[in-house]
């Protein structure tokens, strides 16, 4: 990351609220239809093996519930016969039952170290699949959510090593071909790891290409890019382009190279880390600069020639480019200065100072290839002078009127567990960090598709709110916008401690979040009031109210999936599948 831009997100003042008095509990009725599965959810509980926090993270608080954001309210996941299915709602008072869109050609029940199927909508046509065995679909599926136009076909299928969940995917055309790419997520034992959890995560980037021999069309995969990290990523997302990656995690993730590769970047390390040994060595007083230069053997007195000026100095040996030439770090009194040769066969230059008492910090402004060399009795003078910074006791003398921060007046819902998270921007073609945002307390919360078209948008809590963040990939100056905030989301949710998946409507209008059994929470954004109220303890009329809903499930079994529209939510559990109406009125 030495090369990379370390940028900062800008939140827009307009879109924050500093005057937000809370959200009020609502008891109006929140309608709720509920749908029986023909077949169960094809779930996969964790094995025994997959103890870590990461499994847990990646596959044991899996959304289950798929949603197709180039087709509004369109809904999918994958049952226990293998089959995807589709929900697709027009009316809420005539809902259909799901249909049948597509079944895995692989018997799931064969397979014990499988993990959940995984779907992603790369494009309104296209589809990519993982059915938990490492073997990836690629499907044209034409216009998807009519049953009169939507017909899957696998146009690309590959066994691809061990099992993985796809996290993300985009269809683009370049230079007349087209291109899929994919973002394959698993967590692998690490063998050399014996301090930590014994995993590591890699994401594998694909680039699933059209190639045309002869008159035969057919895609196959044409770079395969492996990524490596010690946390499961909050958030990774390919460009729309298929150009660039971003990620958000806890622990960095880097590009393994190939064998040559590595070797390379090795040797070029190794030269640079080599330590070089200086070309010469300096010494000062309150009122001189003492100067001595190793002299090649052959060098004779007649061969040098040191030239002396106000605010310069500059060294040639035998007609040679200057040994050293440059601006001195201050004025020296040129007409004092002298040199000799030493019988040890080094030249030894002395400066007079014409400003007694400052130190220089370097001899020659911008030289690096000298060594300063001081006594004791001046390494003594510097660490006494800069004693009075330091102390052996924590805060020894704090001001009264400023009183150091009490960790222990701070509410629990304010502790961040990673707040060493970062998000990177990685270049496709050097595979190198191009970009760096040190996200520090910014809690990653959810991630939301606004635009199908563009990446994913993310969810940072920032202070007591929330703030949605859109990346613009082809946008280096305003690369991450600030598009909406929901006013003391980051508090509420850090209350609610058996959340399990949030979400937000892609036009900003509510939030929401669910337990792992039965309630779901949403947070409307505010709204003008139709009716007069007036908040007695500043006597005063209050305008507008944010109002919050509660819905509770009439099932037993635990939540699985749960996915948000402009005017509804989706909630999937084992056995049924719930909508709840989510009115954007009063």
């Amino acid at each position: 990351m030495a090369g990379a831009a370390h940028c900062s997100l800008q939140a827009k003042r307009l879109l924050l609220d500093p005057k937000f008095e809370g959200y009020k509990l609502s008891l109006e009725p929140l309608a709720c239809y509920q749908l029986g599965l023909d077949a169960a959810v094809a779930e996969v509980k964790l094995r025994d093996d997959q103890y870590t926090l990461d499994h847990m993270r990646a596959f044991g608080m899996y959304n289950y519930l798929h949603l197709d954001s180039w087709y509004q309210d369109n809904v999918y996941y994958v049952d226990q016969c293998g089959r995807v299915m589709n929900l697709s709602v027009t009316l809420d008072t005539a809902l259909q039952k799901p249909r049948e869109v597509f079944r895995l050609p692989t018997d799931l029940t064969a397979y014990d170290n499988r993990l959940c199927a995984s779907i992603h909508f790369s494009s309104s046509t296209w589809v990519t699949l993982s059915d938990g065995t490492g073997k990836l679909y690629l499907i044209k599926s034409g216009k998807r959510g009519s049953s009169a136009s939507e017909k899957w076909e696998i146009v690309f299928n590959e066994e691809l090593g061990s099992p993985f969940i796809i996290a993300h995917s985009v269809s683009f055309v370049k230079s007349d071909r087209h291109s899929v790419a994919v973002l394959l997520l698993r967590v692998e034992k690490d063998e050399l790891d014996t301090k930590g959890s014994g995993f590591h995560i890699t994401l594998e980037w694909l680039t699933i290409a059209e190639i045309s021999k002869e008159g035969d069309h057919r895609y196959e995969i044409l770079k395969r890019r492996v990524l490596q990290g010690k946390s499961v990523p909050h958030y990774a997302a390919i460009e729309p382009s298929g150009d660039g990656l971003m990620i958000v995690s806890y622990k960095p993730f880097r590009f393994l190279q190939d064998e040559d590769e590595k070797k390379e970047e090795n040797d070029d390390a190794k030269t640079t880390n080599e330590k070089k040994a200086p070309l010469y060595y300096w010494q000062q007083t309150e009122d001189d600069v003492t100067v001595t230069i190793h002299i090649p053997q052959g060098i004779t007195k007649d061969d040098i020639k040191v030239r002396f000026s106000p605010d310069k100095m500059c060294v040639i040996l035998k007609d040679q480019p200057p040994l050293i030439e440059g601006k001195l770090s201050s004025s020296v009194d040129h007409e004092s200065c002298t040199w000799i040769i030493r019988e040890n066969k080094s030249l030894e230059i002395s400066l007079i100072k014409k400003n007694e008492g400052p130190r220089w910090p370097e001899l020659i402004v911008g030289d690096t290839r000298g060594e300063l060399i001081m006594d004791s009795s001046q390494c003594s003078a510097i660490t006494e002078s800069l004693m009075h910074l330091t102390s052996e006791v924590m805060n020894p003398n704090p001001e009264k009127e400023n009183p150091p921060c009490n960790a222990q007046e701070l509410e629990e819902c304010d502790a961040f567990l990673e707040d060493g998270a970062s998000l990177c921007r990685f270049d496709g073609d050097t595979l190198k960090v191009t970009h760096v945002i040190n996200l520090g307390s910014n809690q990653y919360l959810f991630s939301v598709t606004v635009d199908p078209k563009e990446m994913p948008c993310f969810c940072l809590r920032h202070d007591v709110d929330a703030l949605l963040w859109q990346p613009h990939s082809d946008q280096p100056e305003n690369m991450w916008e600030h598009i909406a905030t929901f006013n003391a989301l980051g508090y509420v949710q850090a209350s609610k401690q058996d959340k399990k998946f949030m979400a937000c409507a892609p036009d900003y209008s509510y939030a929401a979040l669910c337990e792992c059994l039965r309630r779901v929470f949403i947070y409307r954004q505010p709204t003008p009031l139709s009716t007069v109220l007036y908040n007695r303890k500043e006597g005063r009329q209050v305008g507008q109210v944010a109002k919050q809903l509660v819905a509770t499930l009439e099932a037993n079994d635990p939540i699985l999936g749960f996915q948000a529209t402009s005017e509804r939510l989706f909630v999937l559990t084992a056995k049924t599948l719930f909508l709840i109406k989510v009115s954007s009125g009063n």
